[in-house]
Parts: structure tokens; sequence; C-alpha cells
């Protein structure tokens, strides 16, 4: 970020850091130019559960979002490594998707194996704090 060292109160970001390939690196430079006691409100998608190898390169799933997504749990930890207090993730939203879509890339039966494994894309609103 071209951006000095503490120099920003607040950073804002809507669904764009899962698109970046080295999210620690994103964070990092999210705490460089916070000044201590600067805070982040980050929206983006995480998941939960494995996504399909045959969705992982589909220009729709990258578009929208998806096939760059971490696991929530990873996500969340990489906030926690890089130094950030305070972490919450303020609101957690499914978005299905619809069975029409996914008929362009799976067949019904396996569209049918993701539903019952648990599968879910989730779009979060996190926050956290440079201490």
């Amino acid at each position: 970020m071209p951006l000095d060292d503490a120099s920003a109160d607040v950073v804002v970001s809507n669904c764009v850091l899962n698109l970046v390939p080295d999210k620690r690196k994103a964070f990092a430079e999210i705490w460089r130019v916070l000044r201590p006691g600067g805070h982040f409100c980050i929206s983006d998608i995480v998941l939960r559960g494995e996504l399909p190898e045959k969705l992982r390169g589909v220009a729709e799933m990258y578009a929208g979002c998806v096939s760059g997504a971490l696991q929530e749990d990873e996500y969340l930890g990489i906030i926690r490594e890089t130094g950030f207090a305070d972490l919450d993730v303020r609101e957690s939203r499914q978005i299905f998707l619809p069975d029409n879509i996914l008929r362009g890339y799976l067949d019904d039966a396996e569209i049918a194996l993701i539903r019952r494994s648990g599968f879910q894309v989730l779009s979060i609103t996190v926050t956290a704090l440079r201490s």
C-alpha cells in the first residue's frame, strides 16, 4: 500500500481481500498503515467446508469472490496471527449457491453431495484493532 507506516485511523475493505493471493501480506500491510488504536472493518467471503475442485477454476466463482475464499477459521486465524486485538465478527450471512448455477459445472449427484456435506459460503463483516 502506498501509505506511510502508522498513518491511518481506519481501513475499510468490501470483498476484495479474498482475491489477494497472499492474505497474510495483505493483513500485515493493514497492520503497518494503521496507527496504534486504529481499526479495520472488512466484509469478505469465507468458506465452511471444501469448495468442490470443479468449482475452483470457474470464472463465475472467482468473480463472485468464492473461488479465492479461505476457510473461515484460517481467515480469522491470519487476522489474529498478524497481531490484531478485539477481533469481532459483526455479521455472518450464508450465501446460497442455487442449483441452476451449480448445474453448469456439477451433476445432480455432486450437488446433492455438497448439500449434505454442510458446505457453506459466508459473507462476513469483521472488525479488529491495532493495539
